[in-house]
């Protein structure tokens, strides 16, 4: 593989260490380990005006909602970001570090929710919960400074995939309306066998052991894959849904179906930027501590939502 070079040396520390495979630990394991890993690759977390943590109504009982907000404007626009961690592992303080670059960034309140995880939750529970977080958002506006016409959805990894399912719900359930989706190497096909799925078993990085063992725990039958909620890739019509960023990473098992995904939002006549990132790993978002593909993506991410938000200002 040509990976990036200060990937590279991540990769051979662990190897060097013998650091084990998540899917290969109890999931209490692997969810400390996760957090951990990503907070070390993070960095020191960015200073905002103000980040308070809430309780919201939530399909199955309270959601923990954490809200960043990177100045006193009253009515700043939203983006809810939803953490990923295949839907099995992670927590809103997985995606702190993410959500407060991108308030900062984009000059926008940026919401994170506590969905529930899978086994315990299996699909869709995360799927509800991510919407009901988005409606009462819009809902509350008035209340949490925001401004309830300019709001997106974003997600890393297993936040992408509820990304793109809120999508299909809001535009499916008449609201709320969005203006973007950021889409960071979302899964999107629960069933792909492609090239990048097959290229990508390195131990020591994410790959298609990782994706397996995650839909193991996430999916409650083999037949929930079908499901576009599970599924956004299978879904029979994309159009009308909002203008997306998608962002891939080249050594990922799961790049090509986050191409594909855009490829069918475009042919769908939905706006779309695509960017894959060479000599990256899934992953690599969040790392800013480790490469600077990280930060230029996180900084990409943030023109993308500043254009979209301004024209509805």
């Amino acid at each position: 593989m040509t990976l990036d070079p200060q990937i590279q040396d991540m990769r051979d520390r662990r190897a060097r260490t013998g650091e084990p495979p998540l899917y290969t630990l109890s999931i209490a394991e692997a969810r400390a380990a996760d957090l951990a890993a990503i907070q070390a690759d993070a960095g020191t977390p960015r200073a905002l005006y103000e980040v308070h943590d809430r309780e919201i109504p939530g399909p199955g009982g309270p959601l923990p909602l954490r809200i960043y907000r990177p100045g006193p404007d009253p009515q700043l626009p939203v983006l809810l970001y939803y953490f990923g961690g295949g839907w099995t592992l992670g927590s809103i303080d997985t995606a702190d570090a993410v959500c407060r670059a991108l308030a900062a960034e984009a000059g926008c309140l940026v919401a994170s929710v506590g969905y529930r995880l899978a086994p315990e939750h299996p699909f869709p529970a995360a799927v509800h919960d991510c919407h009901a977080a988005l409606r009462w958002v819009a809902a509350h506006a008035a209340e949490i400074g925001a401004d309830p016409a300019r709001l997106a959805v974003g997600g890393d990894s297993a936040g992408g995939n509820l990304a793109a399912a809120v999508t299909l719900l809001a535009r499916d359930a008449g609201g709320p309306p969005l203006l973007a989706q950021l889409l960071v190497y979302p899964n999107t096909d629960q069933s792909a066998d492609d090239a990048s799925m097959r290229a990508n078993d390195d131990p020591w990085l994410f790959n298609h052991h990782s994706v397996a063992w995650y839909a193991r725990h996430y999916l409650a039958t083999p037949s929930d894959a079908a499901d576009p909620l599970a599924s956004p890739l299978r879904a029979p019509d994309l159009a009308a849904l909002p203008p997306a960023l998608v962002i891939t990473a080249e050594h990922d098992p799961l790049r090509d179906q986050g191409e594909s995904y855009a490829h069918r939002l475009t042919a769908a006549g939905v706006p779309v930027e695509l960017t894959r990132y060479p000599g990256m790993p899934h992953g690599f978002f969040a790392m800013t501590a480790t490469t600077p593909a990280a930060a230029r993506a996180q900084s990409r991410s943030a023109a993308f939502l500043r254009t979209r938000f301004a024209r509805e200002a």
